[in-house]
């Protein structure tokens, strides 16, 4: 048995985020103010049309379609902590898999939203459901992202079930209607090994569930792309090249986050310069695997050089997409590998300072993935205005597309000071089993 102390240590410590404080209020009413301005930017897309936007008839996919494909990828890391990971056994990843649902809830839930951004009327949505067809790779991503959704929300809370039971116990100085969600949410939970069983049981099962699930989500995504004969989506490698993306924009979310919770939460115990090692050689990973996609991206159609290939091409190597393109590559990918390849840039700030580098980078991946080829179709442009030829994202635009960062953002807030960010029972039971170890 762990002794009392160290049980009572703990639980303090996991505990005492979940509060209320004024930088808490001020990173709120920031976050909402800024959100209000953002959709005060829609209901002008609404009243007025697409037009407000850089969006015409070529370039239809701009920055919310980007915005989206980054979404689903991001949302992907929390099949690989809490599944992947979680069934080969890996420890160390067990205090970050709350982290990581936390994200892939947040970022998958709002992937949902940000797609009705590109409809000119959000109630043709409904029309995907009525008048959908099976053979619509559209249909089949709304049908996973939902499924992805639910499977993440379940992921989340069954393991969380014992730690309501303690923040019901524990947490005396909050809100009765707090109190009364963390004693309902508990299921009456009472620690018998019939209940261990069941929730360990059940989080198995979901966690085999969820990877093809999460293997599809991002599949069906490509799909919309791969189905095309566009220059530069018309690619059979644009699956697994979408999901190996989606893990490395997901792991640099995870190490932004766990930098955040450690220092503001005062975690440094329990989020250790070992898990950020650990993260660092995953991303480097992940990465390495994503880079080698890339090779193939751009090497086939070069060696070869059709004549639209070649148009696209030169625009993205030496053209008008060029800064972006080597920026995204060389800053977003190849760099951080590099870096990460030594033991002192897996320490918690230098690591983290490359996942902004390479969650920027990811972002940008996407815009460069769907904005250049609308820009370059087979039959030549003609007797159009300039702003039909070249994409040029508007500042109504922009801000439409902040606003599910905005959103994301809202939500993790809210969880994290809702729920520990830190697995409390589990992280008890681990520390008994270390001991009994010892």
């Amino acid at each position: 048995m762990l002794d009392q102390s160290k049980t009572d240590k703990i639980t303090t410590d996991l505990l005492r985020p979940i509060r209320l404080n004024k930088a808490f209020v001020l990173w709120m009413g920031f976050l909402g103010i800024s959100l209000v301005i953002c959709l005060y930017a829609y209901t002008l897309q609404l009243k007025n049309g697409m037009v407000v936007t850089g969006l015409r008839d070529y370039v239809s996919w701009g920055m919310y379609i980007s915005n989206f494909v980054f979404f689903v990828a991001t949302s992907l890391i929390g099949m690989l902590i809490s599944a992947v990971l979680g069934l080969s056994g890996a420890k160390w990843a067990a205090p970050l898999a709350r982290i990581a649902e936390i994200i892939a809830l947040a970022f998958a839930a709002v992937a949902g939203l940000v797609i009705i951004s590109d409809m000119g009327h959000p109630e043709r949505l409904m029309y995907v459901f009525i008048y959908g067809r099976i053979q619509s790779p559209i249909v089949w991503d709304i049908t996973v992202v939902s499924v992805y959704v639910v499977i993440s929300a379940l992921l989340l809370y069954l393991p969380l079930i014992p730690d309501m039971k303690i923040c019901y116990n524990k947490l005396e100085k909050i809100p009765k209607l707090n109190r009364w969600l963390y004693k309902i949410l508990s299921l009456n939970w009472n620690g018998s090994l019939e209940q261990e069983k069941i929730i360990k049981n059940s989080t198995r099962i979901l966690a085999i569930l969820i990877i093809p699930v999460a293997l599809a989500i991002h599949t069906v995504t490509s799909w919309l792309f791969a189905s095309t004969s566009r220059v530069g989506w018309d690619s059979t490698i644009f699956g697994p090249y979408f999901v190996t993306g989606a893990f490395v924009s997901g792991s640099a979310a995870v190490i932004i986050a766990m930098f955040f919770y450690r220092k503001n939460f005062k975690l440094q115990d329990y989020i250790t310069d070992l898990h950020f090692d650990k993260m660092g050689k995953l991303l480097v990973l992940v990465s390495l695997v994503y880079l080698y996609f890339n090779l193939n991206e751009f090497m086939v159609p070069a060696y070869k050089m059709k004549k639209f290939d070649a148009i696209h091409l030169n625009d993205l190597f030496a053209g008008s997409y060029a800064l972006m393109f080597w920026a995204v590559q060389i800053l977003g990918l190849v760099l951080p590998i590099l870096l990460l390849l030594f033991r002192k840039m897996r320490k918690p700030l230098p690591i983290t300072i490359i996942a902004i580098f390479v969650i920027v980078g990811a972002w940008f991946k996407r815009y460069i993935i769907v904005v250049p080829t609308q820009e370059h179709p087979y039959l030549p442009i003609q007797n159009v205005p300039l702003n039909f030829k070249i994409y040029s994202p508007t500042l109504t635009e922009t801000l439409i597309t902040i606003a599910p960062f905005i959103l994301v953002l809202i939500i993790i807030t809210l969880l994290s000071k809702l729920i520990p960010v830190i697995p409390v029972h589990e992280s008890i039971h681990q520390n008994e089993e270390t001991q009994n170890e010892n």
